[in-house]
């Protein structure tokens, strides 16, 4: 036998195998082993070997055949379609156990999810203190070559100087132009129609003592109530005797002393409430007194003090000024007057006045419908007629003064001591800071 003739028996016994093992064996692999004969389209019987499931598109089908009409081996496999595998009994079952892991393995990291973002958080703090840090230590430095660069009392001075600027601003902050007034709240209904009370605009923190005067003369008892709270829902109260009788309702405490119009008389009186000693006394010159020249509504109202956010005030009126009112500004701890002005508007037409940051408000009268209706401007020497109403809720008001701490008028209206507040407008250019 020839080599090619050799080779050529060595392939079809060869294809012969193959065909044999794919008929009987791989069937078998797929669980199935059916077999039919059929004719092909040449006469010729084939034997196909194949997979005929109930339902062919949930399973494998094979076919395969030993050789066709020109000795050719065929061999058919069709694969089920791709929604099989997903329906399949034994994945379904590891994808249900692959999820059940995913999901214990994400309820395990779950609570980790706020602590990595407080650690995140955190971490950003860290990073902003930690330029605080290099800005402070900057500031120091700077400030600790300053200090090497002056000595102690120049260093001190310095300090000084932007204490007294800082003052400076605050007060402006603080002052303004009366443009409104609220309505009034009622803290207490007590004592007779004329009166007093305060609070002192310079107490220290944690000093909230109320201060009641009933009556407008021929009474010397202060009566000094622990708080506010106090005032308003017992009659607790410790009494202060002063030396000599009061005159009008113009009182004030301020600093821890309260300053007063002795009566039948133009002397002013500052007496320690802490000593109870007199610490000065100063005739006001040419004041009127005794029912002189008072407010339109009497009560030897002849001299009102008052104090605002500069200090202390006297408000009353002299021959020499027609009877207008005069306001002098008072040095506090010696009553010596330090400036004054000269109004042009009449003691007895004003129902009563208070001064905010040194200008003074005076009422168009005491009863009925009340408004505020003339200022007066202390730092420019000038006056307007204004309209800012409020109310007058008990018809007589005898005393309405300004307390700078509180920023609130306070005011004994017919047997009721109330509050109001105040709104103040302010404009403050750069250079006057």
């Amino acid at each position: 036998m020839s080599v090619p003739l050799l080779k050529i028996g060595v392939v079809l016994s060869t294809m012969a195998m193959i065909t044999n093992w794919m008929s009987q064996t791989l069937p078998s692999l797929v669980g199935l082993n059916t077999t039919k004969l059929s004719a092909a389209g040449g006469g010729t019987l084939d034997r196909s070997t194949g997979v005929l499931p109930t339902n062919p598109e949930e399973s494998w089908q094979v076919y395969s055949s030993a050789q066709d009409s020109e000795g050719r081996c065929i061999c058919t496999v069709v694969a089920p379609q791709q929604t099989m595998c997903s329906r399949d009994a034994r994945t379904k079952q590891l994808r249900q156990l692959l999820e059940k892991a995913i999901k214990a393995k994400m309820d395990e990291l779950r609570p980790l999810i706020p602590v990595l973002e407080e650690y995140k958080a955190d971490a950003k703090l860290v990073l902003q203190f930690k330029e605080e840090v290099q800005n402070l230590t900057s500031v120091l430095n700077e400030l600790q070559e300053e200090i090497g660069a002056y000595d102690y009392d120049e260093l001190q001075s310095r300090v000084s100087n932007l204490e007294e600027r800082l003052r400076a601003c605050m007060q402006k902050l603080a002052c303004g132009k009366l443009t409104g007034i609220s309505d009034p709240v009622t803290v207490k209904t007590s004592g007779s129609r004329f009166g007093s009370w305060m609070t002192d605009p310079l107490a220290p923190e944690g000093d909230n003592r109320v201060w009641y005067m009933d009556g407008y003369h021929n009474n010397r008892f202060v009566r000094e109530y622990k708080s506010m709270v106090d005032f308003m829902n017992t009659d607790n109260f410790t009494s202060h005797r002063l030396p000599h009788p009061w005159s009008g309702t113009g009182q004030v405490v301020y600093n821890g002393s309260i300053y007063f119009n002795k009566f039948q008389s133009h002397i002013i009186i500052r007496f320690d409430l802490k000593t109870e000693t007199i610490l000065k006394t100063r005739s006001l010159d040419y004041a009127g007194y005794n029912n002189m020249y008072h407010y339109a509504w009497g009560g030897h109202s002849d001299i009102d003090l008052m104090v605002d956010e500069s200090g202390l005030w006297a408000v009353y009126a002299t021959n020499q000024n027609a009877g207008n009112i005069v306001v002098s500004r008072l040095d506090p701890v010696s009553l010596q007057t330090l400036q004054t002005w000269n109004t042009s508007y009449p003691k007895r037409s004003a129902g009563e006045a208070f001064i905010i940051c040194g200008t003074l408000y005076v009422t168009n009268g005491y009863s009925g419908g009340t408004k505020v209706h003339y200022a007066y401007q202390t730092n420019a020497s000038t006056y307007e007629y204004i309209d800012i109403p409020f109310q007058n809720k008990y018809s007589h008001i005898s005393m309405l003064d300004y307390n700078p701490k509180d920023r609130a008028l306070y005011a004994w209206n017919n047997g009721h001591q109330i509050l109001y507040n105040v709104t103040l407008f302010h404009v403050i250019r750069s250079d006057e800071l």
